[in-house]
């Protein structure tokens, strides 16, 4: 053993019980000691015990005694490891490159179905599509899938463009409507008939199941191509029944993938259109619909979520078929949103029975409920970016966005005072010359302050006032230091720095405390807080908050986030609580 030897592995123990709150761990050093000195593969009797004497001198030494002894050996460790963790962060931050891509020519698509309102996992499926077409300076298609009639309205076309677009600042370079090119899908359905590579069936639901179940040929399959184009006229002139029949693609009735038995390409709905009226009568499946669109829009790169697995193939065959330019197609695990309503008719079900307010309640992770508690656009964009194309399921709660949510408003937001349940104070003693104070808007960004008056009387949480009554001494924050005097019964001046504060024994003192001052001529604000459960807490509010208008999101200190929904005629600001 050499004094580098020692040194090396005094090194490796500091920065160990650095990272380990001060206990090196002699079992985790072995690596990196053999790697630095492969001699020691033959003497590992050795280098346990210089290692066990090491890890014993540095986790006998105090926090302030390994930082210096490691700062000694290494000066740069923490602006390295600061530098390492940073780099880490960016990566994250980053989405995996794409397969077979080339800047400036990817193309990618958002493909709403308009029958519902948009939630947290739509978001990060449209961004997800967004981000890559900006990385690689392409373009993004915005594709309104609205070819059921029964559910597609101008209402959801309408919140998509307010929630998706507006909040979430997605600028597609192409917006389309699917419904608008039914004749194509016409042209090519015929295509496949008079190619003998689709018929009309007019079997029941029910039969279709047990054919592809048992793998047997539908008995319509034999249909003459000119059979079939007479059956297709009928279709979509309206002259057959909806649920009559339909339109099958003929591929194999004993494919391994059932999806690919026979299966329905086109279906009659009778039911008006938001958009087309009653013009068309035959409407595509889904796996027609977007075999065709996504050649049709010139989409080089699809991202979806691997549920659609079993249908790819079946997508790339129609393409095949008719001679279709083909997508990369690249799949991320499933967004399962926990502990949520997603489903749009469980939720019409919920309003319609007052469970909910509307399609923007606080217990709702749809976008508009999201929005309106406070979630910044930031916030979805970075989840996105951290769930990436990650193949196993994202399970995803309001509490996951409400995580990077706060780190971005811990940044963002202003701060200001409100004090729910307030209980008044009367301190003797209050210094004559602190008949003012100005708190700060942010604690580190420079925003200027907030003026206040003061004459020793306050308004604190009456839970804050509870508390100091058994005699603590507490702080109002960057203003002065108060305690309650049992003796005398009533709340005394105590002192005014941080330092006075911090020197008092730390279980004789209560914490810092957010307050209002009680000074006629400085009118405080009424307040209430929109609670997830649908219920207010309600109390004052500093006067410097009366320049807030709605839709600010702002830290009401020690309480939540919380985004000014609206200023009531008589004053009052009603804020929906973003997060604690």
């Amino acid at each position: 053993m050499t004094d580098d030897h020692e040194r090396h592995a005094r090194l490796l123990a500091l920065q160990n019980a650095a990272k380990f709150k001060g206990k090196a761990n002699p079992k985790a050093l072995f690596g990196a000691m053999m790697a630095q000195f492969p001699e020691y593969k033959t003497k590992m009797g050795e280098l346990t015990k210089l290692l066990e004497k090491i890890t014993d001198e540095v986790n006998a030494l105090s926090p302030d005694g390994q930082r210096e002894g490691l700062l000694k050996l290494n000066p740069e460790h923490f602006a390295q490891q600061q530098q390492a963790k940073q780099q880490r962060k960016e990566e994250r931050k980053e989405l995996p490159p794409l397969k077979n891509a080339v800047e400036g020519k990817v193309v990618t698509r958002i493909p709403p179905e308009p029958s519902k309102y948009n939630h947290l996992g739509h978001a990060l499926s449209f961004l997800i599509n967004y981000l890559y077409a900006q990385k690689y300076k392409g373009r993004c298609v915005l594709r309104f899938e609205d070819t059921n009639p029964e559910k597609a309205t101008d209402e959801f076309v309408d919140a998509m463009r307010q929630d998706v677009l507006e909040y979430l600042d997605i600028h597609p370079d192409k917006e389309l409507f699917v419904s608008d090119e039914m004749e194509r899908f016409y042209d090519a359905a015929e295509q496949l008939i008079k190619e003998g590579k689709a018929y009309v069936c007019s079997c029941t639901a029910e039969q279709m199941h047990e054919q592809r179940r048992d793998m047997k040929e539908c008995p319509h399959r034999k249909q003459s191509p000119a059979d079939a184009l007479k059956e297709w006229t009928l279709m979509k002139t309206g002259k057959k029944e909806e649920g009559s029949c339909v339109l099958r693609l003929k591929v194999a009735m004993d494919h391994k993938n059932a999806v690919m038995r026979d299966p329905v390409i086109m279906r009659i709905v009778k039911a008006p259109h938001y958009r087309q009226g009653k013009k068309y009568s035959a409407w595509p499946m889904y796996d027609f619909e977007n075999a065709l669109e996504d050649s049709w829009c010139g989409v080089t790169h699809v991202m979806r979520s691997n549920e659609f697995e079993t249908r790819i193939e079946l997508q790339e065959h129609i393409k095949k078929l008719l001679g279709l330019d083909k997508q990369e197609v690249l799949q991320y695990g499933r967004f399962n949103i926990t502990g949520a309503t997603t489903q749009g008719r469980e939720i019409r079900q919920l309003i319609e029975e007052g469970k909910v307010i509307g399609w923007d309640d606080p217990r709702l992770i749809t976008l508009r409920a999201l929005k309106r508690r406070g979630i910044v656009k930031e916030a979805y964009y970075e989840l996105a970016k951290q769930c990436g194309m990650s193949k196993t399921q994202t399970n995803l709660d309001f509490g996951v966005l409400a995580a990077i949510n706060r780190s971005i408003l811990d940044e963002q937001a202003n701060r200001y005072s409100f004090v729910r349940d307030p209980a008044k104070i009367s301190v003797e003693g209050w210094p004559t010359d602190l008949a003012a104070v100005e708190l700060k808007l942010h604690p580190h960004l420079q925003r200027g302050g907030r003026p206040l008056k003061l004459n020793g009387e306050f308004y604190l949480t009456k839970e804050d006032h509870d508390h100091v009554l058994d005699g603590r001494v507490f702080r109002l924050i960057d203003t002065a230091n108060v305690k309650y005097d049992k003796s005398k019964k009533r709340f005394v001046f105590h002192s005014r720095t941080i330092d006075e504060f911090r020197a008092v024994p730390e279980n004789e003192r209560y914490g810092l405390v957010h307050f209002l001052p009680v000074v006629k001529g400085q009118e405080l604000l009424k307040a209430r807080v929109f609670q997830p459960d649908a219920t207010y807490q309600e109390g004052l509010l500093e006067p410097n908050a009366a320049s807030l208008r709605p839709d600010a999101v702002v830290q009401l200190e020690r309480y939540a986030f919380c985004r000014l929904d609206a200023i009531g005629k008589d004053g009052t600001r009603t804020f929906w609580l973003t997060h604690q």
